[in-house]
């Protein structure tokens, strides 16, 4: 487990992700109240909160599969929100994206799975592809599940499979939502350590949507604690335990 107090700032000096006051809407709900958050080239943040508080929305706001009603998406120093289809597809080959129930193709296989984006969006022979996609499920141990559907597979194993496809067009930063969710512990557990060695190998920047404080923990440098579409505080864990805001409070002690 890393040490979240002992971490340089060092990372934060080159956000790849910058949000600036961020709103959206959806009819008469109101989403999202202005956020703004950074993270730094090679740092893992993880948005915590309650069901219904706006998190994944803002995931999906980064990734530009919604539009905000006002503020700024800054992925690799662009604005999201302001460029057009082509280029927002240029920006999304560099973002990974592992979805809350993975998401894969029900009648794909899993090698056919994690294929898919390199088929689609690079020009591999269909060899150079078979290797790459043998070396992503080998990744996070699923090599001997390839000729399987995802019909076959645990919720975690499709989860792995699921994170392997967000690694094929090798991305700059991945985006999380809810990865352990419904998972057994020790299942959940496995998720982590992937995340995890995803950050010493490949010195991922990751921003991770979480309601599980444990998970948030061992992934992360630091946390953002959302609350009623805004952003009640960030910094490391340590920094959320000397809170005396009552709500940060309840949340931490899982009341």
């Amino acid at each position: 487990m890393p040490s979240n107090d002992t971490k340089t700032d060092s990372k934060k000096n080159t956000p790849l992700v910058q949000v600036e006051s961020l709103k959206k809407s959806f009819g008469r709900q109101v989403v999202l109240k202005g956020i703004s958050l950074e993270v730094g080239k090679g740092e893992t943040l993880s948005v915590l909160g309650r069901s219904g508080t706006g998190k994944s929305v803002l995931l999906k706001l980064i990734i530009g599969l919604h539009k905000p009603d006002s503020g700024s998406i800054r992925v690799n120093g662009k604005d999201v929100t302001k460029l057009t289809l082509k280029e927002l597809n240029e920006i999304r080959k560099k973002v990974g994206f592992l979805f809350q129930q993975a998401a894969l193709y029900d009648s794909l296989t899993i090698e056919e799975n994690v294929g898919f984006p390199l088929h689609r969006h690079s020009r591999m022979s269909d060899e150079e592809r078979r290797k790459r996609v043998r070396e992503l499920l080998t990744s996070v141990g699923m090599e001997k599940d390839a000729h399987k559907l995802p019909g076959e597979l645990s919720g975690g194993m499709q989860k792995r499979v699921g994170l392997a496809r967000a690694l094929a067009l090798d991305p700059d930063i991945l985006l999380f939502d809810e990865p352990t969710a419904g998972l057994d512990p020790i299942t959940a557990a496995e998720i982590d350590d992937l995340i995890l060695r995803l950050q010493k190998e490949r010195g991922m920047t990751s921003v991770v949507v979480t309601h599980d404080i444990h998970s948030a923990r061992t992934v992360s440098d630091r946390v953002a604690l959302m609350r009623e579409g805004q952003l009640l505080i960030q910094g490391t864990f340590a920094d959320l335990q000397k809170s005396r805001n009552p709500f940060v409070m309840q949340f931490l002690a899982g009341s």
